[in-house]
């Protein structure tokens, strides 16, 4: 198993990467710029879906997935993710990825130095690498809490 070290951003030429690759980077593209169309493309657009992450809890199938990235989208902070210390694994029509993601969000009043662990599934349907599944953990409670407050507001 390769645990891969250059980290992905969503600003690598995507000409020379693999296809599951370039759907991964894809979603920080999407996730970087703010784009919920390019986003809407990356996520399989049926029940199948899920997403477990620390904004939004359990969220099953792209409508509802959709409403967590909005909020995200829609708030007044600035953030960037990458993803790096991953390893990637392919069986036929599925590939996951395990990993870690780090960040910054700012607000008009914090930094936050981000810190998640997390894994990302993604099938191959109609000839395209969907992601069908994300998983997503921060370790730290007060970091969390942070987190939710600076993006969701009110208390969490």
């Amino acid at each position: 198993m390769k645990i891969e070290t250059a980290p992905v951003t969503g600003r690598e030429s995507k000409e020379e990467m693999s296809p599951m690759l370039r759907a991964l980077s894809q979603f920080y593209e999407a996730l970087n710029s703010r784009d919920i169309e390019l986003m809407s493309e990356n996520w399989t657009q049926n029940d199948e879906a899920a997403m477990d992450n620390p904004l939004g809890g359990i969220k099953r199938g792209w409508e509802e997935i959709r409403t967590v990235y909005e909020q995200l989208f829609g708030s007044a902070s600035e953030y960037h993710f990458e993803f790096y210390d991953y390893t990637l694994h392919a069986t036929g029509e599925l590939f996951y990825v395990v990993g870690r993601e780090r960040g910054e969000l700012k607000t008009a009043d914090t930094i936050l130095e981000m810190r998640i662990r997390t894994s990302r599934i993604f099938k191959l349907i109609n000839g395209q690498w969907r992601q069908i599944h994300h998983h997503g953990s921060i370790d730290d409670p007060d970091l969390l809490a942070r987190y939710q407050q600076a993006v969701l507001g009110g208390p969490h």
